[in-house]
C-alpha cells in the first residue's frame, strides 16, 4: 500500500510538471486561462434599462423582452430593471418576467426606483408615503430574485443636516423591511444632495446597516464634484456599478469620462460584481451606443 501511494503522488507530481511546468511554476496567466477556455473576468457587464429608454418609449421594446435582448444583441448576462417600465407589479408578470429571462440565461439584478416620493421629504407624512411606496418594489424585487432595489435620496441640498437626518430615517424603515429577505437597499448620486458623495455617505453612516450601501454612478455629478475621487469614496459600500456613458471617439474611448482612471478605481475596491451599462448618449441608435459602451468595458475585464 505504502508503495503504491508513493506512485500516486509520484505520478501527480510529475503530470503536472509535464504540463509545461504551468501549474508549479505558479499562477497561470489570465491569457492562457481563457486559451484554455475558461474565465479570468474581473467582473461582469449588464444593461441597465434606462439605456433603451427611446427605444421603450417608443413603443419599439417591451420591458418582458429585455432578458432577449441581453442575450441576443449583447450577449449580456444581467439586466437592470426600471420601475417606470413596468405595466404591472402583479405577481403573475413579475413570473413571466422572471420564466423569460431564466430562459435566455440572464440575471435579474436591481430594480431602480423613481418617482415614489422624496425620502428626505420636510413634511412627514411625504416622506412616510415615500417609504411605502417603495416598499412594494422591495416585494417585487424579491420575488424576481433581485439582490438590491436601487432609491433616490431626495432633493435636499448638499451639507444640508437636516435633509440628512430626515433620509437616514426613512431608509432606517426601508432596510428593516428588505431585512427578511435580505435585500439591499442602494442609493445612487442621483440629483440633489446624493449627487456629494460626502452627504450621501453621511446618510449610510447614520443608518449603519450592511443592507444600506451604494451604486456610484460614473455621471450625474455636478461641475465643482470631482467625479474620480467621489466614485473613489463611494466604492467601499458599493453593491452595483453604473457605467455612465455619452459619446465615445475614434479609438472607441468615452469623450466625458476616463475610464481606463474609473474603472481602476472600481477594481481598487475590490469590485468583482455587475458593471452595468448605462448608455444616455445623443445617438438615437441606443443598440450602438450599449455596443460600444460594452466594447470600452471588455478592455478592463
Amino acid at each position: 500500500m505504502a508503495g503504491q501511494e508513493w506512485s500516486r503522488r509520484s505520478f501527480l507530481k510529475h503530470g503536472l510538471e509535464a504540463v509545461g511546468g504551468l501549474v508549479l511554476a505558479g499562477p497561470l496567466s489570465r491569457n492562457t486561462i481563457r486559451r484554455w477556455g475558461g474565465s479570468m473576468k474581473r467582473f461582469e457587464i449588464s444593461l441597465a434599462a434606462w439605456s433603451v429608454h427611446r427605444m421603450f418609449y417608443g413603443g419599439q421594446i417591451k420591458q418582458i423582452d429585455l432578458p432577449e435582448l441581453c442575450r441576443k444583441e449583447f450577449d449580456i448576462g444581467g439586466v437592470e430593471l426600471v420601475n417606470s417600465f413596468f405595466p404591472s407589479p402583479q405577481y403573475s408578470y413579475c413570473k413571466d418576467l422572471l420564466k423569460r429571462a431564466a430562459d435566455h440565461g440572464v440575471k435579474i439584478l436591481l430594480i431602480m426606483c423613481d418617482g415614489e416620493g422624496d425620502l428626505s421629504a420636510a413634511d412627514r407624512s411625504q416622506r412616510r408615503q415615500a417609504v411605502r411606496n417603495h416598499r412594494k418594489w422591495l416585494d417585487v424585487a424579491q420575488v424576481l430574485g433581485c439582490h438590491s432595489i436601487r432609491c433616490n435620496a431626495g432633493e435636499g441640498k448638499a451639507g444640508d443636516t437636516d435633509a440628512i437626518n430626515r433620509c437616514a430615517e426613512s431608509f432606517s424603515e426601508l432596510v428593516e423591511y428588505a431585512r427578511p429577505d435580505k435585500i439591499n437597499v442602494i442609493i445612487e448620486n442621483h440629483g440633489g444632495f446624493s449627487s456629494d458623495p460626502d452627504s450621501l455617505l453621511a446618510v449610510i453612516r447614520q443608518v449603519n446597516d450592511p443592507l444600506l450601501g451604494t451604486l456610484p454612478d460614473f455621471g450625474n455629478f455636478p461641475p465643482q464634484v470631482d467625479r474620480y475621487d467621489a466614485v473613489r469614496k463611494m466604492m467601499p459600500l458599493a453593491r452595483a456599478v453604473s457605467a455612465k456613458c455619452y459619446e465615445f471617439d475614434e479609438s472607441g474611448n468615452e469623450t466625458t469620462i476616463d475610464y481606463a482612471r474609473m474603472m481602476q478605481i472600481v477594481l481598487d475596491a475590490g469590485y468583482r460584481g455587475f458593471v452595468g451599462i448605462e448608455y444616455e448618449g445623443p445617438n438615437p441608435d441606443e443598440i450602438a451606443g450599449v455596443k460600444a459602451c460594452q466594447r470600452l468595458l471588455a478592455r478592463f475585464q
